[in-house]
């Protein structure tokens, strides 16, 4: 009867022990996985906050660089800038100036930008403050491309803008704050393109006194001395081609006139023979930059 009591005390005895230690064991893998995890955990944590700083820093260093390239691409008006504007054409270099008025439009500024982008070429872009008030992702993507935003006034109507000098002057700057705002920066050209071009015409007394009160307002005016006739009635590629090979002659350096209206799908299309030509004759391009700076 003894023996029994001590073999049933004993028995409950290695139960209690045997439920002790697992239980005990249990334990033990808990407090290791919550160790073990939380250590996981923090290191995973230091991993994303270490990604969030390098982030946070390349984000820094893109607007520092941005920032340096727009106050690079920010045109200046001096003294000097005016006396290089006027000798332009005096240059020992071959050097081209492709340039297109009366923009931006969506069907063909688009493909000159791919096509000078392509080309590894900066251009400069007379735009109509009427067509930037329109197309305002067109102009920031030119600029922040790398290429000159120039003026050609407001509305190209000859009648409005040679109205008096104090029209051209008004139009200028109605098309500079239509700049200004598809830059979403403070951005002034100080380059001007008469429409019609300078010389000539029943305008030319107006002009000629808009041209000093320009000037007195820091502003440049460029005419060109190669053209595509693209607006002047060259229907084919071949005749754009043939008229800026004729214009351009031995000439070192070409201001070539060209434009991205709307209607001017041939001018895109003939611009990589352009590109070629003056390329095959040794001439290297720049835009305005150059001049303005």
């Amino acid at each position: 009867m003894y023996e029994l009591i001590e073999v049933k005390t004993l028995n409950k005895k290695k139960v209690i022990i045997t439920i002790l230690v697992v239980l005990a064991m249990i334990l033990l893998i808990v407090l290791l996985k919550t160790h073990f995890f939380g250590l996981m955990d923090s290191k995973g944590i230091g991993k994303i906050q270490d990604k969030e700083k390098e982030n946070t820093i390349a984000q820094m260093n893109l607007v520092k660089t941005k920032h340096i390239a727009q106050v690079a691409m920010k045109p200046v008006f001096t003294e000097a800038t005016f006396d290089r504007m006027k000798n332009i054409y005096h240059s020992e270099e071959k050097v081209a100036y492709l340039t297109f008025d009366d923009g931006p439009s969506q069907t063909v500024t688009p493909l000159i930008l791919d096509l000078l982008k392509q080309e590894n070429i900066k251009a400069t872009f007379f735009v109509l403050g009427s067509r930037v008030q329109k197309n305002p992702s067109l102009v920031k993507r030119a600029y922040e491309e790398g290429h000159f935003i120039a003026n050609h006034g407001y509305s190209h109507n000859y009648a409005s803008i040679y109205s008096s000098p104090q029209a051209v002057l008004d139009e200028y700057n109605q098309t500079q704050n239509a700049i200004k705002e598809a830059l979403g920066m403070d951005y002034d050209g100080h380059l001007f393109r008469f429409p019609g071009g300078f010389p000539g015409g029943k305008y030319k007394n107006i002009k000629a006194e808009a041209k000093e009160l320009l000037a007195q307002n820091q502003i440049c005016y460029i005419d060109w001395n190669a053209l595509s006739q693209d607006a002047a009635g060259a229907k084919t590629k071949e005749a754009l081609l043939q008229n800026v090979i004729d214009t351009v002659g031995s000439k070192n350096a070409v201001v070539i006139l060209m434009h991205d209206a709307g209607d001017k799908i041939l001018t895109y299309e003939t611009l990589p023979d352009v590109i070629a030509y003056l390329r095959g004759q040794g001439y290297s391009f720049k835009n305005f930059y150059e001049i303005m700076k």
